[in-house]
């Protein structure tokens, strides 16, 4: 015999409307999963030595995972995703927002010439104070309104003064990876001069930490491995500490916003052609080439190599970053420069299987939005990871094409002069370096902080532009809400005839995500069909009084409400109660991937953050109340003793789902949080109004708050008062003692 399912797809009213009767008999014909049903814990739901059937207790994802690429079916489909994909790469690196652009102040200098082409010296502010620097390539001879190219170099040594010794370069070309003994000494300057003889205007930027990029060091942009305890502070933060991670600051955004800034530059040229801008490099500049072609409209053509695939991401901590790659991968990533022009390279790397993993679905892609021909692959395989001679060939005649440069083919690469580290070098005596280091790393991150939340007070000036940006942040943060929550279904394992209520004992199974909830319904038989969901840090033991003696007896504030005819649900979350083995040890800390290196990105920029998740499992209970009341007078939220931020993000995700909520918050702010393995760590946390503007988001709502005083809440006031809606925002008085009573009262007068 089955198992008795209630599921969202049956009858609305069928879930705790059943009567005692037939509930009971229900029971007596389910049988056990294992083992039989505990009689001392009526609300243990699963057999003892067993954790619930979730899929989000297999290991965590990590760079090195498997990220395929689903092509949609139709471009109004992909409208949806791309909108969702693009909001996610801005969110992750600290653009969302798009923030205003400060004045470059650029000071190009010191020109080299050369036969056919001249190479200046470039330094410009990406934010004031903070310096991008390169080499600006421009073709001689040549008139009107010129093409012009981006090139990121990657992680090549020393970068853009990158040396090969002679002697390797004999080997490469004995390998036939390249042609010219002098020439192939820098791949990276080959490929600009060769578009430069081509016609094209090209900036050749430093990433940051190589060759003049220098004011945040090498050491600490690319080879971060352990937190820095001295820059763990609520004041003077640094990079990959908590509160930057909180705030969505990391290399990689930094570098993005370089790249952007870099192309602002490009594009203020007066001979640069703004309608023909291509982009191109390989490994880490390859990372770049494909996030600045999906987040920026200007490119027209790009061309990452080596680093497009479903196998290795990036394992730089440059190439990552907290959300970033949560539910999408490069491919998709890449995917999003459709239809315009995307060229690629492989070789015997991470990206040796594109050809048949990857590749294969960007061209079903390009073709179901009309472009079939504009995506390349030019697989490489006997060559390691690189940007040689050969892959380079198979770039110039996509540029030669799609940047319309008219040019006869084949193009053919040839000699030049390599260009020494003092003939590049931007800093000399009238062109001083700027300062840099750890208080410099500081300064930085403080600009930041105080740009964006400028840019963010201006996302107040009314409802919709609030929730369009500070909804879409969270949004991605918790990466779910009512619409993608899933279908719900209950198994009901147990029952308890208490009097006047029912015990119920089962558990919620999320089918479209996998996940499994061990719960406890208390379903008053006089219902007025109002439905509280409890959350509280123990789970659904969290609905009982300590110790549990005999029969479980609910705490005064669950009495109260059953004694008012309304059910309430109590579950365990991800990694309370049941989810916690036999020992039933809390978690202290959460799990990170098996990475040496301490930076949060590693773990979060491929999985949700546990508050995240517990997030999402009350977003799962909701869905399943909510679809069961169908027809009733409410459904209510509760959050306390800890639980006060979960219930806060998802009441801003569940939307007018929720009528009444009633949450302590005792004063927690993601900003205090001083580990980034700490439960409550949310990359974001802190951004957007940090706990105020969860909070707000839930306007017009009403809320009962406890924890909270009159001067920290006003943001939350703020968006009240704009929703029309100020005398639903209650304020719970500092000297209540109890919570949870004083809130339960409040909600029953709300019904």
């Amino acid at each position: 015999m089955v198992t008795p399912r209630i599921s969202l797809l049956q009858a609305p009213s069928i879930g705790w409307r059943l009567t005692p009767i037939l509930l009971l008999a229900l029971v007596a014909f389910a049988p056990s999963r294992g083992a039989e049903p505990s009689t001392a814990a009526p609300w243990r739901v699963l057999p003892e030595g067993q954790r619930p059937n979730d899929q989000r207790l297999q290991p965590l994802k990590d760079l090195d995972g498997y990220f395929p690429f689903h092509p949609p079916a139709t471009r109004e489909e992909w409208v949806v995703r791309a909108e969702r994909v693009r909001r996610e790469l801005a969110v992750s690196l600290g653009l969302w927002p798009m923030p205003d652009k400060t004045p470059l102040q650029a000071v190009i200098h010191g020109k080299v010439e050369r036969e056919d082409y001249t190479i200046e010296k470039v330094y410009f502010e990406s934010v004031p104070g903070f310096f991008v620097t390169g080499s600006l390539y421009r073709p001689k001879g040549r008139s009107g309104k010129l093409p012009a190219v981006l090139s990121p170099h990657g992680h090549w040594n020393n970068g853009r003064f990158l040396e090969t010794a002679r002697a390797e370069v004999a080997q490469e070309i004995a390998r036939g990876e390249e042609r010219f003994p002098e020439g192939g000494r820098s791949v990276l300057q080959a490929r600009c001069v060769q578009l430069a003889r081509m016609g094209c205007i090209v900036f050749h930027y430093d990433m940051i930490g190589y060759a003049d990029c220098t004011q945040i060091p090498q050491s600490l942009a690319h080879g971060f491995s352990k937190q820095r305890p001295e820059m763990n502070s609520a004041v003077n933060w640094g990079l990959f500490s908590p509160q930057a991670e909180a705030r969505l600051q990391s290399v990689m955004g930094l570098q993005t916003w370089n790249s952007i800034r870099a192309l602002d530059f490009l594009v203020s040229l007066p001979e640069v052609d703004p309608d023909r801008i291509g982009i191109t490099g390989a490994s880490g500049g390859g990372t770049q080439t494909f996030v600045l072609g999906a987040l920026d409209p200007r490119p027209a053509v790009a061309f990452p190599a080596v680093m497009v695939g479903t196998a290795m991401q990036g394992g730089c901590t440059c190439e990552n970053a907290c959300l970033l790659r949560v539910d999408t991968g490069n491919v998709e990533i890449a995917a999003l420069f459709a239809p315009k022009p995307l060229g690629m390279t492989a070789a015997n790397d991470w990206t040796k299987e594109m050809p048949t993993k990857g590749f294969p679905e960007l061209q079903k892609h390009f073709a179901m939005m009309g472009a079939p021909t504009n995506v390349a692959l030019t697989a490489l395989i006997q060559f390691g990871h690189n940007y040689n001679y050969v892959s380079r060939a198979a770039m110039y005649p996509w540029f030669n094409r799609h940047l319309h440069l008219g040019l006869p083919e084949p193009l053919v690469e040839q000699d030049y002069p390599v260009s020494t580290r003092q003939e590049l070098s931007v800093w000399d005596s009238q062109h001083p370096q700027p300062e840099g280091g750890p208080e410099f790393e500081r300064k930085l991150l403080r600009w930041i902080t105080q740009r964006d939340e400028q840019a963010l007070a201006t996302a107040r000036s009314s409802l919709g532009t609030f929730r369009q940006v500070y909804g879409g942040a969270l949004a991605v943060m918790i990466g779910r809400d009512l619409t993608n929550a899933g279908i719900v279904e209950f198994t009901l394992r147990q029952q308890a005839d208490r009097g006047h209520y029912l015990e119920q004992a089962g558990w919620l199974r999320n089918t479209s995500h996998n996940e499994e909830l061990p719960c406890v319904i208390l379903q008053p038989k006089q219902s007025r069909h109002h439905t509280v969901i409890w959350t509280d840090p123990q789970g659904k033991t969290g609905l009982f009084r300590k110790p549990f003696a005999g029969q479980p007896r609910p705490l005064p504030a669950v009495q109260e409400l059953l004694d008012h005819g309304m059910a309430v649900i109590g579950a365990d979350l991800l990694f309370q109660g049941e989810f916690l083995g036999d020992n039933g040890e809390p978690v202290i800390q959460t799990r990170s991937v098996s990475n040496p290196r301490e930076a949060a990105a590693y773990t979060f920029g491929y999985n949700y953050a546990l508050f995240a998740q517990r997030v999402q499992d009350l977003l799962t209970v909701i869905q399943y109340a909510r679809q069961q009341a169908a027809g009733s007078q409410g459904l209510e939220l509760v959050g306390l003793n800890g639980a006060g931020p979960w219930a806060a993000a998802a009441r801003a995700q569940a939307g007018s789902a929720i009528d009444c909520a009633v949450i302590d918050s005792a004063g927690f702010r993601f900003a205090n949080l001083t580990e980034i393995r700490d439960v409550n760590f949310l990359p974001g946390g802190a951004k957007y109004g940090d706990l105020p503007g969860m909070l707000a988001l839930g306007a017009p709502g009403k809320l009962w708050l406890a924890g909270e005083r009159e001067e920290t809440l006003g943001l939350a006031k703020e968006v009240y008062r704009l929703a029309s809606a100020p005398d639903r925002l209650v304020l719970c008085p500092d000297k209540t003692s109890a919570p949870a009573e004083a809130g339960v009262r409040w909600l029953l007068k709300q019904n």
